[in-house]
């Protein structure tokens, strides 16, 4: 009798997902309703001069929740920021096409105060960057500004914004020194208070930690969990890990296009587009 010899079949082990780093902390994306969202694209395009930086973005923001928006160099994440508030105008050749609504409102509108828009969205910029003033008068100066408090309530706004980013505790018995002898990091948190000081409803970072060391780096991101339960926050970074650590949602931007965009969870371990999975997991950026 001739025996024949089997070979088992081999079945590939199942593609393990994406790994995610532990989050600092996970609400629930609330339910998706209008009333939810604090930012709403539509079909949004923006050129300088000749050049086309964004192409077609339609996407919605969700209210106090952190929309982190991720992608390579020069993909246009921070024009989008800049656009949200209109910081582009300050540019010659900016041409918007399409609609960016702030609460139901575009921004665009030929009747939009740009003083009053951008006191509603407040901004951090990549480095820090306060004023050569005082701790308190970089905090009190968008109030002063713009009249938001009588003179006799100064004090107590300025404790409440440096209470709000973490800074306080820190400052608190040298208010009078200057802003620019406190650490980055320091710096970083004081530019975050000196922007919630305008009492906004909507929070831009662009890359708040790139400047930052480790330690500096892991306060900000406490401290954006921690203003979500207020602010609409959106922040743009190309730190992979911190996007999946403070952000509720996410949207990936290639070559000026929203290739994607959902719930944090989903984008980073069952990602819907190969461009988006080749990015997040380092083939490409």
């Amino acid at each position: 009798m001739t025996s024949t010899l089997e070979i088992p079949v081999m079945t590939p082990p199942p593609t393990p997902p994406i790994p995610v780093p532990s989050r600092l902390g996970q609400s629930p994306v609330k339910p998706r309703t209008e009333a939810n969202y604090a930012i709403v694209v539509k079909d949004f395009s923006f050129h300088f001069g000749a050049r086309q930086i964004l192409d077609g973005l339609s996407f919605e923001v969700p209210r106090r929740a952190v929309t982190a928006i991720i992608g390579p160099s020069g993909c246009g994440k921070s024009t989008f920021l800049r656009s949200i508030n209109r910081l582009n105008d300050l540019t010659p050749g900016s041409v918007y096409a399409g609609e960016v609504l702030v609460d139901g409102t575009s921004v665009f509108a030929p009747a939009t105060d740009l003083v009053a828009l951008r006191q509603r969205v407040g901004m951090v910029f990549q480095r820090p960057n306060p004023f050569p003033k005082s701790i308190f008068d970089n905090v009190a100066y968008g109030p002063v500004l713009n009249a938001l408090v009588p003179k006799r309530d100064l004090p107590d706004l300025v404790e409440r914004c440096l209470r709000a980013a973490a800074l306080w505790d820190e400052v608190k018995d040298r208010l009078e020194d200057s802003a620019l002898g406190l650490s980055g990091g320091q710096q970083q948190r004081l530019c975050i208070a000196r922007a919630l000081g305008n009492q906004p409803e909507v929070l831009l970072m662009d890359e708040p930690c790139s400047a930052l060391d480790p330690i500096a780096t892991q306060k900000v991101e406490e401290l954006i969990f921690e203003l979500k339960q207020n602010y609409t926050i959106v922040i743009v970074t190309h730190n992979m890990q911190q996007a999946a650590r403070v952000s509720d949602c996410t949207g990936f931007f290639d070559r000026g296009i929203l290739m994607e965009f959902g719930d944090t969870q989903q984008i980073f371990t069952a990602p819907k587009q190969e461009r988006t999975e080749a990015y997040i997991t380092g083939r490409f950026g």
